[in-house]
């Protein structure tokens, strides 16, 4: 099932007197429980992808689908419901709340929303998202008290509050030492394959790449290849 597709996506930014280009005109498909890099380098469209798909930008020509809506004729309203109902976010800067402890950083999502869960599914939900994490001994902690790499386990924890079936993960490894960052790939493929949720990343991060079921390289805005590993494998075979 096609849960995001880009048709011909194009972006321009004025810069002073002049019009750059950052992306140039991509299409591609993402599936349902994917766990996909886009990778490439600084200036590639990476970021500008990500945040299209995300719906905190639009493209200048073009059509952006998630789920099979057309996202370029919504009103804010309508695109600030679906980015908080199908879209999680994992920032490289972590993007914690400085004066809550980690349970209530999880928690926060679910706050700006319609209330949904009652208050013991809410505290059962967001206990078992901190056990998966690996944080249970950490739950009272503010950020200012925790690791790198306990941060990016928050904001993973916070990213999957909402039950989303999109997690936009942007250089989400960037901040890390090599060890640390390995975990939290380790982590979020585990979370990708127990909840079959959607895993997007924009990165430079070749372990990311390694361990991606599907890859899309961009250069100079510009799709310069997209395949599946189970595919690649077949053809090989």
């Amino acid at each position: 099932m096609t849960i995001i597709e880009l048709s011909d996506v194009k972006k321009t930014y004025p810069l002073g007197k002049v019009q750059v280009e950052a992306v140039k005109g991509v299409s591609f498909r993402i599936e349902k429980g994917d766990f996909i890099s886009i990778a490439g380098p600084s200036g590639s469209g990476k970021s500008t992808i990500l945040n299209m798909i995300g719906l905190i930008d639009v493209p200048t020509a073009g059509e952006v689908k998630i789920e099979d809506r057309v996202v370029s004729g919504l009103k804010d309203k309508e695109l600030t419901r679906l980015r908080h109902d199908t879209i999680g976010f994992i920032f490289q800067s972590f993007n914690l709340v400085p004066v809550l402890n980690v349970y209530e950083n999880i928690e926060f999502p679910l706050l700006l929303g319609k209330q949904t869960m009652g208050k013991a599914e809410k505290k059962d939900w967001i206990d078992f998202l901190i056990k998966e994490v690996g944080l249970e001994q950490w739950r009272k902690h503010r950020s200012n008290e925790l690791s790198g790499g306990q941060r990016q386990r928050v904001a993973i924890a916070r990213a999957l509050v909402c039950k989303p079936a999109i997690v936009l993960a942007d250089e989400p490894t960037a901040n890390l030492d090599s060890a640390t960052g390995e975990q939290i790939i380790e982590l979020m493929k585990k979370m990708n394959r127990e909840m079959d949720t959607t895993f997007v990343f924009s990165t430079h991060d070749a372990k990311i790449v390694d361990i991606a079921d599907h890859v899309i390289r961009l250069k100079d805005g510009l799709v310069a290849e997209n395949y599946r590993k189970d595919a690649a494998k077949e053809a090989g075979a």
